[in-house]
């Protein structure tokens, strides 16, 4: 028996390597997006001081540990076989909830996923002890007051990262305004010396009476000299960045690079508990249970777990070579997430996130609010505040989210938030903090205009959401898997490691083939970070063309498929279709979003010269979009209910026009993937044709009904719909074929060259 609970250690060790390599991929975004965001250096400078901070924290860590030993149950109060149930329950519910949240492309946290997983399967075991007859209750077997420090810990970060953020960025930019290089000159030695002293007291003097090799001569020591130590550091590193701006040397740069490093090693020292904490304390639970004769699992009690962690700094060690090759090697880490970026970007850019009913009612509420400062506010203060906040002053490195100065604050604030939590040994979640102070910040900063409020406030919502998601399913996840283990036995254990092993199998395999699919919008992002106005026509041309060909391919593809199973009486495609058709106009949508951005970064005179025929090509695709949704819901409903299918009188008729229209959308695509424009003159006239065509069958299909028996009139007047829609779609291509030679070159000249007359 013994063996086998070894071999289950082991297997803890195992999941624990994937979820170190995993866990640091997805949260390098934590540290990572402040540097990159507002270019601060290179990305692989930037991964170098990264990984060095990453290391260094994982050697500091060692007092988390205690968290996953005795924060959240009482080992006393649980047997050998309870704690290993409980251990293996919260690691392969972890690795279920990443997968999941994953694949599904929900923000999560490692943070709230450990705490809450031990949460549910203590909590699920204390229940199934209590009801086998043991005389004691919920307080007595989970820590309830330390479990409860800890959850309010990870939540009430969310609010107080929020806050600090938005009132030290408000603070820095009141000092030193969006053309920060003007206030640099005596500003910057103190803001410098500010910065890297917080840096030193969070990582050094709070951080290091947890590293595993202090003495505690010299933690008595640091203690004792607290005040100097902070009063020298302020005083070296002021006089220290005040010569480095001097010699010309970019001291904000210096300084998102240290908080970076900070931010890197607060990561390390309180996440490292979530991926290793389980398996250290599974670890130290095998060894006190063999050092005692082995014997009952059951009935041997874990008290030796309220004793300290005293991790082995080989183990600490490891696991910082892991996370550091797993940083510097990942193509996670390569393509870090863009969400926080572009919800805090000081630009208007691609909004990954839609609108909502609180998000719109918030934004509503806060115009009011600061319609009433406005009124109340003298004038010369507003005055002052609007040339303090002035955006259009804003200075930035090509390609860039936001500034040095924001860049910074992210950094060097969420470093001190999590680093203070790590020295109180409440484990924050790096994700909420880094991600809410970015929030706060960009408030602060006015990034959230007016017409991408809505749409990042709803981000925010989701995000925090997600992380509120998570809690619930690691909470109840882990109860029903340890339940499963404790009655099914070892047995079930080994089962429900060959089923994580699949998982991370799939997993792996699954992001492999989403890389290979995903290749970014990067002609999008190269067109808004243009600075030269006048080269990107060209590219928003590439663009517009690209997003639109594949919808005209998506187009005759769903009105092939559509027609087809409307002639078969297919109803498992129409359903479909009806799907990805809704679906579609939010990609629409979001395109065209996208596409009036690229027009802002045009000249003033081709945006105006252009934008009439931009936004022809645009409605001509939706209005396609809708002619295949009216032919699918009434073809649909039709099928649906069973109805009596298309007389084969008018089969041949029918397949004459969708032969027509199917080769009418492949010749418009040959035209987009060409660019060749000579031909479409000879292409509208085919659209006529193709009316003309479709307006004879419409006048004998008509006829029929007429003549017909009432049997056929149902379907006859589908049919009739179907033609109706199908000369509309024609019409919209005819529209589109104009709009499109004139996007491609403004001499073009149809039978109708005035915008008067664009309906032809």
């Amino acid at each position: 028996m013994e063996l086998l609970f070894l071999c289950v250690v082991i297997f803890l060790f195992m999941l624990a390597v994937f979820d170190l390599s995993v866990g640091v991929s997805n949260d390098a975004v934590n540290f990572l997006n402040s540097a990159i965001g507002s270019k601060a250096a290179s990305f692989k400078r930037v991964l170098i001081v990264a990984s060095i901070g990453v290391f260094i924290g994982a050697a500091m860590s060692n007092g988390m540990m205690d968290i996953a030993r005795h924060g959240i149950f009482r080992p006393e109060h649980f047997s050998f076989y309870d704690l290993i149930c409980i251990f293996m329950a919260v690691m392969v519910t972890d690795i279920i909830l990443l997968d999941i949240f994953n694949s599904l492309g929900m923000p999560t946290s490692t943070t709230v996923s450990m705490v809450f997983e031990l949460l549910g399967a203590t909590f699920v075991v204390a229940l199934i002890k209590m009801a086998g007859g043991i005389d004691l209750g919920l307080n007595d077997l989970l820590n309830t007051e330390k479990a409860l420090s800890v959850i309010l810990g990870i939540f009430l970060s969310v609010a107080i990262a929020f806050f600090f953020g938005t009132v030290v960025q408000f603070i820095s930019r009141m000092i030193f305004s969006f053309n920060y290089r003007s206030n640099l000159k005596w500003k910057i030695g103190i803001f410098g010396g500010i910065c890297a002293t917080a840096i030193i007291y969070f990582l050094l003097i709070k951080g290091a009476k947890d590293m595993s090799f202090m003495t505690p001569e010299v933690k008595a020591w640091i203690k004792s000299h607290t005040a100097i130590i902070i009063m020298s550091c302020f005083a070296f590193f002021t006089i220290l960045m005040q010569l480095l701006h001097i010699c010309k040397v970019n001291v904000l740069k210096v300084i998102v690079l240290m908080g970076t490093f900070s931010l890197a090693v607060a990561f390390a020292g309180n996440d490292l508990v979530n991926f290793i904490g389980i398996p250290l304390s599974g670890l130290a639970s095998y060894q006190d249970f063999v050092a005692n004769g082995g014997g009952d699992a059951n009935g041997f009690l874990m008290d030796s777990l309220n004793g300290p962690a005293n991790t082995p700094i080989y183990f600490l060690i490891g696991a910082g070579v892991i996370m550091v090759v797993s940083l510097a090697t990942s193509k996670k880490a390569r393509n870090v997430a863009k969400t926080e970026i572009g919800l805090g970007s000081q630009q208007a850019g691609d909004e990954m996130f839609g609108s909502s009913r609180i998000a719109r009612r918030l934004v509503r509420w806060t115009l009011s609010f600061l319609a009433w400062i406005r009124r109340v506010t003298p004038h010369r203060v507003r005055r002052w505040f609007n040339r303090r906040f002035n955006i259009d002053e804003s200075i930035m490195d090509d390609g860039a989210a936001f500034d040095l100065v924001r860049g910074s604050v992210n950094l060097v604030l969420a470093g001190a938030l999590i680093a203070l939590g790590t020295s109180l040994k409440l484990p924050l979640s790096t994700t909420f903090v880094t991600f809410m102070v970015a929030m706060g910040t960009s408030l602060a900063d006015r990034a959230w205009g007016r017409e991408s409020a809505v749409f990042r406030i709803t981000g925010v919502i989701s995000v925090i959401g997600g992380w509120f998601l998570t809690a619930g399913a690691a909470f109840i996840g882990a109860g029903l898997i340890v339940a499963a283990m404790h009655y099914g036995g070892i047995w079930v254990m080994f089962l429900l490691a060959i089923f994580t092993v699949v998982i991370i199998v799939k997993s792996n395999q699954r992001f492999r083939k989403n890389s290979l699919e995903d290749k970014g919008d990067a002609l999008f992002q190269t067109i808004i970070s243009t600075q030269d106005k006048s080269q990107n026509w060209p590219l928003m041309m590439m663009y517009i063309t690209e997003q639109q060909q594949k919808f005209m391919s998506y187009a005759e593809e769903k009105y092939r498929d559509i027609t087809s199973a409307f002639l078969n009486e297919n109803t498992g495609v129409l359903g479909k279709a009806e799907s990805s058709l809704g679906k579609q106009k939010n990609v629409l949508k979001n395109a065209r979003r996208k596409e009036t951005l690229c027009l802002r970064h045009l000249t003033k005179e081709t945006a105006i010269e252009k934008s009439a025929w931009f936004y022809l090509s645009n409605n001509c695709c939706m209005g396609i979009l809708y002619n295949l949704r009216r032919i699918n819901e009434i073809c649909k409903e039709h099928v649906d209910n069973n109805f009596h299918p298309l007389p084969s009188v008018f089969a041949p008729g029918f397949e004459f026009i969708r032969s027509n229209v199917d080769s009418l959308f492949k010749e418009t695509i040959e035209i987009m993937n060409s660019g060749d424009t000579s031909t479409i003159r000879q292409l509208r006239r085919r659209c006529d044709e193709i009316k003309d065509l479709v307006s004879e069958t419409y006048y004998k299909a008509h006829d029929q009904i007429r003549d017909g028996d009432t049997a056929s009139m149902t379907v006859l007047y589908v049919y009739v719909n179907i033609l109706q829609e199908t000369q509309e779609l024609v019409s919209s291509i005819r529209k589109y074929l104009r709009a499109f030679a004139k996007l491609h070159d403004s001499e073009f000249r149809s039978r109708s060259t005035e915008i008067s007359n664009i309906p032809n």
